[in-house]
């Protein structure tokens, strides 16, 4: 009987770190051999990371990179790997190489290049023409490169017809809510639509806006998961591929042994490798399925991870945290407390006139609940005195938002001034989507900082997230006074968000429909939303681009964020 043990190395890379990838690379393959594996197989662009972007208009970039691949393939002994590259010969691909014995054995061009939503690579890459069916250790094998998979007339249906018996495929798939589940669905299809053993290896880690997920998966040729890693964490998952039943499978079905109708958009080439000695026979590897986590855990777990890398990787010490006893802050605490630690979290209060006694002592348990360092620095005097400077120039003029805001661009200054002067410090923002959709948040103010954990999370998922998190904790870990109370941003006597906005249970609807869907206003009406609220939010969506665009980056965890998904003009005079 054949058999075939594969290894798939979920690994977090860097982008540029090009000999920090390729040493993670090696380590991998050294477990694999160890493990027994015929080949092991790692994410998309593993060597460069996810995505390089303009680093791949840099002559020297590619030169490195590509030295990488050699160096590699040079100390690839004893097992075969796949390992996702650039590719280069005078165009540039976007490629997944097979090492062996030594050498880059084949080289697979990626076919169907993404440019839409995050994605942007025919900026960058031309699509390959051909794809390979390799013949190692008498079962023949078909390696794509992520959006290869996702469509029915992709490289695999050609490599089938070729006969290949497994399909490979390198992934950097980027995370959002619901993703895991859809995938899982579209490979059980590939695989049950082509009898062949599928084995997704996903990128896990976070990359600037973007989390990858991992969730690597082996699905049999029936469709049944036959081995998955967790989410969000580096992972080596080993699995024995019950090649046999393939080709039973394609005895017992004559369709399986036609070509297929459907046209493929690459041309199939075929090689064999003279196999590597094999260690001795070892016994069956038990089958290693992660159960994925429920849905607001992987959220949260998305947060956290990006949060995580995205300190780790450029280098920054601590976070300051503006803790105003509200949801937001909040929120963002515990995830900053459990990507980080508590020792490298520092929230710092900074009260004004408006600010509740209650929001204060909710400040100050937060900070005990999380262990965390807080620090209380009234604005008053230094907000008084803005008054004043102003008092003349805004004489005979109404107070409105101007003075309001002053607040919020004092506190601005003061996190910025202690992340200037503590440095390596971060300073995290709490805005979270439905705010920022609106613009119901103040440049310079409340928005000044270097990274915005909850950007990309609707308001009404805020207190979802928070609920969970005390869940976790078994206690309120989050003071139930902050869940509880009418959010509010405390700059005038007895303020509340819905003084300004619809309540946030009517406008994220409204929002997830305009923004995330592509609704227009009369299909969000037909849908039983009042006309005047619909008109209301679109316009205030429309109006924020300006404030969006000088927003800092934060973790993408909606089919479509704002920023790298979702990109309209600045200057825009259509309304719809």
């Amino acid at each position: 009987m054949r058999r075939f043990r594969i290894a798939l190395a979920q690994i977090n890379c860097t982008v540029g770190d090009l000999d920090g990838n390729a040493c993670r690379i090696e380590e991998q393959i050294g477990a694999a051999r160890a493990a027994g594996a015929d080949l092991v197989a790692f994410p998309e662009l593993a060597i460069t990371g996810y995505p390089p972007e303009d680093l791949l208009l840099k002559p020297s970039f590619i030169r490195d990179s590509q030295r990488c691949v050699e160096h590699l393939a040079a100390r690839c002994q004893g097992i075969s790997a796949v390992v996702g590259c650039i590719d280069h010969d005078g165009d540039l691909y976007n490629a997944a190489a097979l090492l062996h014995q030594g050498r880059v054995a084949a080289v697979h061009r990626k076919v169907l290049l993404p440019n839409y939503g995050v994605f942007d690579e025919d900026r960058y890459f031309r699509p390959g023409r051909e794809c390979a069916v390799v013949s190692l250790h008498d079962v023949r094998l078909g390696v794509s490169v992520c959006e290869d998979i996702w469509y029915p007339t992709g490289p695999l249906s050609a490599q089938a017809q070729a006969g290949a018996e497994v399909a490979i495929n390198i992934n950097a798939s980027p995370y959002h809510r619901g993703k895991r589940a859809w995938r899982e669905r579209m490979l059980a299809t590939r695989a049950t639509d082509h009898s062949a053993i599928v084995c997704y290896v996903n990128l896990v880690g976070g990359q600037d806006e973007l989390v990858f997920d991992g969730g690597s998966v082996v699905i049999g040729h029936d469709g049944e998961i036959l081995a998955r890693a967790p989410q969000f964490m580096e992972h080596l998952l080993i699995a024995d591929l019950p090649v046999e039943d393939v080709l039973r499978s394609r005895l017992r079905e004559p369709r399986r042994r036609k070509d297929f109708s459907v046209a493929s958009l690459a041309t199939p080439v075929t090689l064999s490798l003279e196999p590597a000695p094999r260690s001795p026979e070892t016994a069956a590897v038990p089958a290693h399925i992660a159960a994925p986590p429920e849905d607001l855990a992987e959220v949260y777990q998305a947060l956290e991870l990006g949060t995580r890398d995205y300190f780790v990787k450029n280098g920054f010490a601590r976070a300051i945290i503006g803790l105003s006893g509200g949801i937001d802050s909040s929120l963002t605490a515990a995830i900053a407390v459990d990507a980080l630690g508590a020792d490298r979290v520092w929230g710092v209060s900074l009260p004004s006139r408006y600010s509740s006694a209650g929001s204060r002592d909710d400040a100050r348990s937060l900070a005990e609940s999380l262990g965390i360092r807080l620090t209380v620095l009234p604005i008053e005097a230094m907000f008084g005195a803005g008054l004043e400077t102003l008092a003349q120039i805004f004489e005979g003029t109404l107070p409105n938002e101007a003075e309001e805001n002053l607040q919020a661009r004092m506190r601005g200054a003061l996190w910025m001034a202690l992340s200037n002067k503590f440095a390596p410090a971060l300073m995290l923002t709490c805005g979270n989507k439905s705010e920022m959709a609106v613009g119901y948040a103040t440049l310079y103010g409340d928005m000044a900082g270097g990274f915005a954990v909850i950007k990309d999370v609707p308001k009404t998922l805020v207190y979802q997230l928070a609920e969970y998190r005390n869940r976790v904790a078994g206690r309120d870990l989050i003071p139930r006074a902050s869940i509880e109370k009418a959010p509010s941003a405390e700059l005038r006597p007895d303020q509340r968000d819905t003084d300004s906005l619809p309540p946030y249970e009517l406008l994220d609807p409204i929002l997830e429909a305009y923004v995330e869907l592509d609704r227009s206003v009369d299909d969000i009406v037909a849908a039983g939303f009042d006309e005047a609220t619909v008109r209301r939010v679109v316009r205030m969506v429309d109006r924020a681009e300006y404030k969006r665009r000088q927003s800092a980056p934060g973790v993408k965890i909606t089919v479509r964020a704002f920023g790298r998904d979702r990109r309209l003009p600045i200057t825009n005079h259509y309304r719809n």
